[in-house]
Formats: C-alpha cells, structure tokens, sequence
C-alpha cells in the first residue's frame, strides 16, 4: 500500500496572544533617522539588549516592551499578565533612581554608543526586587546569580513599547534567526509537529538521547541553544555552537533537525525560566518542547523536576505547546547503553554521570571526556578550547 502526503496545509502554532509581534523599525526605510535627534540616550546592558531583540521580533509575543507596573506585579505574583494571559518572568529595563526622572517619552535605546532602538515610555516605577526575588527566584540569595543580577540593576523600572532597527545576528549569522524565520523553514521542512530543546551547554549523549527518542514522535527537532549572557564559568557561546555543528553534520538526519541561536540572556530562574522558555518556543512554531531535569537551574536551589511540575499551573489550551518531561538519563555501564530511572535497575555505582564542573575540570587539565558521556569529536572541540584558554 502507498501513503500518500498529506496535502493539508501546515498549521503551526498561533503566537501567544494570537499574533507575532514585530517592532522592528529600520532607519531610512521605516522612519526617519532625523527623528531621533536631541532625544534622550539610554545605554542598555547585555540582557537589555537581548530583551529588545526578543520583545521586537516577536520571541516574547505577546509583549510589545517592557513591562508597566500591573503587569509587573501581575507576573510576579501570579504567574500572568495583568489580562491573564500566561507569562513567568517580568521583563523589565532597570535604570538608577538618579536618572530615571530624564527618561520620558521617546528614548533612543544604545548599544556602545550606537542606537539600536527606541522605548517609548510610558510608566517609571519602582522594583520590588525582594518581591521579585523571593517569587521569582525563591530565594533572597545573592550568591544567585539572577538574584545578584536582580539586586545590582537600577532600582526604577521604564516600561513602554519598543522598536529595534535591526536584528542583531552577531557572532553566529547563519544560524541566528527570529521566530518568523524559524516558521518558514518549519512549513518549508513540511514539517506538522517540531520539537524544540533548549541548553546552555554543550551536547552529550544523554541529550542526543532526549532528541533521538523525539525524532520517533515528532516531525522535526529545533536545537536551540542559549547564546545570550550566560555565567562567567559556563562553556562560552562560539565553543558550543561548534560543538552542536559537528555533533550534527555527522549523527543527526540534516532534514529532520535545524540549528538556531535562542539570543536570549539567561537568568537561573529554575521553574519559572522553564515556562518562559517553552512559552517563547511557542512563538517561533514548535509544537513540543523538552523540559528534563534541573531546567534553567543552578546550585541547588529548585528541586530536580521543579520544572516539570509548574507548568500545571496552566491549562494545555493556554499553553499552546506540550511539554514533553523525562527523567534524568546517564549512561550505565551494566545496561551497556543510556537509560534514566525508569528503564534501569542498576544502583549508581553503575552509572556515568559528570557533573558541569568536573567536565570542566577534565578539560581545564587537558583530559578526554568518557565517550559513553559525549561524542568524541564534541569531546576534542571542548577540549581545543579549554586547551588555548591556557
């Protein structure tokens, strides 16, 4: 018997909030450039930057800007925005005390002294970072480093919408793309439901394992590494693309799976980064996403699987995409191959599992990493750069 494709057109997820929102707004094209002179300046930090870019192409639809104060309080408190729609972290841009009183109106957003885009304010408020700590982060810590973040940043919040003029593709050009075009290689892929998995460091075989397994249910796999501001000790950005390009070219089917950068900053916000997380994916059109142990967690601050269980706050039809959850996995040498707690009988004694800080202390010492643990060409990127770092 033949199967026949289906010629039903491809229905990716709507946005959340129903459209994909778009602020960007290109000099000379969409406005005026002269418009701008004697306007306020206002220098952004790195996770200021990363914000505009995800607010302005739609990443972090249905937010047109930074976030007013009922919002504000809306998210913290209660895991919404103000009209109920779901969101977990309040994206907000800090400014001193001292300054905020010069910001009103249209401000021109910098980056190294060049605009990038403009905010227009509405709102100036005041943060309520131990609010913002406890329910956000759910800890006071400041050896947390989104709470030691929290606690540096300006003490008054700007809040209005945004525009960027020109989407910053930076050190990683051919894989930097926005949710738009993230949706037009899934419809051209034909591809009807698409999986997306989010890390921040480099890929060994226990997530290949994850991404194998749902490449059996999915049409499509979307490897969408964190590329923003990340921890001072976490593999940087340029180590790990390299890393997941030549994992890919050689063990993973081209058509079936898409590199993009995720330019988001990261914040350690454990659970709540979690939604945020899969809540954005939504925008770019996947319809799963892979939530495993210890999402966007650091320390020991959240417990293990934290982050699959708060997603029950929302119903399924307000989240949009589904959540695929899974255990730890690891490799256990008297099973021969990857498993997780629920196909292993094995006590730990068999098992391989390495911590972020003892990987980075084999490469640090110019030592190979087991090949049960990662691919051993992953292996020899990571430790050619721990290598030349001296």
């Amino acid at each position: 018997m033949t199967i026949l494709p289906d010629p039903s057109p491809i229905l990716l997820p709507a946005p959340l909030g129903g459209t994909l929102v778009s602020g960007v707004q290109r000099p000379g094209l969409d406005f005026d450039p002269a418009e701008l002179a004697g306007l306020p300046r206002l220098e952004l930090s790195d996770r200021a930057y990363a914000d505009l870019e995800m607010l302005a192409t739609g990443a972090y639809s249905p937010l047109t800007g930074f976030l007013g104060e009922g919002d504000y309080l809306s998210v913290i408190e209660h895991l919404r925005l103000a009209n109920g729609t779901p969101w977990s972290i309040p994206i907000t841009l800090p400014v001193g005390r001292e300054e905020a009183g010069q910001y009103a109106g249209r401000v021109v957003l910098t980056r190294q002294g060049e605009a990038v885009g403009t905010l227009d304010v509405q709102e100036r408020f005041e943060a309520r970072k131990g609010l913002e700590a406890r329910e956000v982060y759910l800890t006071e810590d400041a050896a947390h480093p989104g709470v030691a973040a929290l606690y540096a940043q300006g003490d008054v919040n700007l809040a209005g919408p945004v525009t960027l003029f020109e989407v910053p593709r930076g050190a990683f050009p051919h894989h930097h793309r926005t949710p738009s075009e993230v949706r037009a290689v899934i419809e051209a892929r034909g591809w009807r439901t698409s999986v997306a998995f989010q890390t921040r460091n480099p890929i060994h075989r226990a997530h290949e394992y994850l991404h194998k397994v749902t490449l059996e249910l999915v049409d499509g796999l979307l490897l969408h590494p964190l590329v923003g501001q990340t921890k001072g000790d976490d593999v940087p950005a340029d180590t790990r693309v390299k890393a997941y390009e030549v994992l890919l070219d050689r063990y993973y089917p081209q058509a079936r799976t898409l590199l993009s950068v995720y330019p988001a900053a990261m914040r350690y916000a454990g659970p709540r980064e979690a939604i945020l997380h899969a809540l954005s994916r939504r925008n770019y059109g996947v319809t799963h996403f892979i939530v495993g142990r210890d999402h966007a967690g650091v320390g020991n601050y959240y417990g293990t699987y934290d982050a699959q269980e708060i997603f029950s706050a929302y119903t399924p039809e307000e989240l949009g995409i589904r959540i695929l959850k899974f255990e730890h996995t690891y490799y256990c040498g008297a099973c021969g191959q990857l498993v997780s707690p629920r196909t292993c009988p094995h006590g730990s004694e068999h098992h391989l599992v390495l911590s972020g800080t003892k990987v980075r202390e084999k490469l640090r010492a110019g030592e190979g990493l087991p090949a049960e643990f990662t691919r051993p060409e992953v292996a020899e990127v990571l430790r050619g750069a721990y290598t030349a770092q001296g």
